[in-house]
């Protein structure tokens, strides 16, 4: 499986805990106020279908999760990760959040809920693309008079790496371990007991560049330790140095990091490419805008399109 691959499913995996997405949400959405409990919340369609050019194409989110109350939905909640900074990131999201409402209008009952996506942004480089449409929309001449006629779709985008203290000590689940950790690196330690082990040991084996994680629950049974054990942090941090891993937290997380913004960077190229030809673009109008988005050269530009254009 590639890295890109087996990064976005342990992070999917981790994000999928009931009590790290109620977490999530509470922090972000309620300032730590504990509003939405684990227990109500269930697994939601990720999958939604569109219509192309050509033919019907799929887009998937990365977490899905319904808010339900007295048996009803309450409100679904998508989270995108994210490891790159995206411009057109709000587009993605038309399609997202656009995919549900579509499916409450189709459907013949008449409970309406909100749909609300949160972006998890785990890259190095500050995000500093607008994140309403309104926004992005003037920046290229839309008038005034246009503007006031176009709902003003935007981004709810949260920096993993940069959060300031005071977000991070309102995270009650692992995830505020992982927060920590990427904000103070190899000099945090912590007390705070573990509860999802091998997802959260996972989760920092691939921020910090493994390309493989299978061996996670050998890894596990190596350290002796088990799903069920009261582990703490310092515990594990201590078990990883004993058994030669201890490498794997500073410096794996730079070359991890630069692997998957180049890796990132290319998917964006090939989704660019794709977008392009199915709105019937010609080869060199694609290749223009690939030297102009992505500061390639009229030579590498052409390897590309011809990769990726079939």
């Amino acid at each position: 499986m590639k890295n890109r691959d087996t990064k976005d499913l342990v992070m999917k995996d981790f994000e999928a805990y009931s009590d790290v997405a109620a977490d999530l949400l509470n922090v972000f959405l309620y300032e730590g106020q504990q509003r939405v409990k684990q227990e109500n919340l269930l697994a939601a369609p990720t999958e939604t279908i569109y219509q192309g050019q050509e033919r019907l194409r799929n887009q998937l989110e990365d977490v899905g999760k319904y808010e339900m109350h007295c048996g009803r939905v309450k409100a679904m909640y998508l989270f995108a990760n994210q490891s790159r900074v995206d411009s057109k990131m709000l587009f993605r999201k038309a399609g997202y959040v656009g995919g549900v409402y579509r499916e409450q209008y189709k459907s013949r009952k008449k409970a309406f809920f909100p749909v609300i996506e949160l972006v998890l942004y785990w890259g190095e480089k500050r995000w500093n693309r607008r994140e309403s449409l309104h926004e992005l929309l003037h920046s290229r001449d839309a008038s005034e008079e246009l503007l006031k006629f176009t709902d003003n779709l935007k981004l709810h985008v949260f920096e993993m790496r940069n959060l300031p203290e005071k977000t991070r000590r309102l995270f009650q689940s692992d995830m505020r371990i992982v927060v920590d950790y990427l904000a103070e690196g190899n000099s945090y330690c912590s007390d705070r007991k573990i509860v999802h082990k091998e997802a959260l040991i996972k989760l920092l084996r691939v921020l910090s560049g493994d390309e493989n994680v299978d061996d996670t629950i050998f890894m596990m049974q190596e350290m002796k330790m088990k799903e069920e054990d009261d582990v703490k942090v310092c515990e594990l941090f201590e078990q990883y140095k004993r058994s030669g891993r201890e490498e794997g937290l500073e410096e794996g997380l730079k070359e991890g990091l630069k692997e998957g913004l180049e890796k990132e960077r290319e998917r964006s190229i090939e989704r660019m490419i794709l977008d392009n030809q199915e709105e019937h673009r010609t080869k060199d109008t694609i290749i223009g805008k690939l030297i102009r988005w992505f500061s390639l050269t009229e030579d590498e530009s052409r390897e590309y399109y011809d990769k990726y254009a079939g």
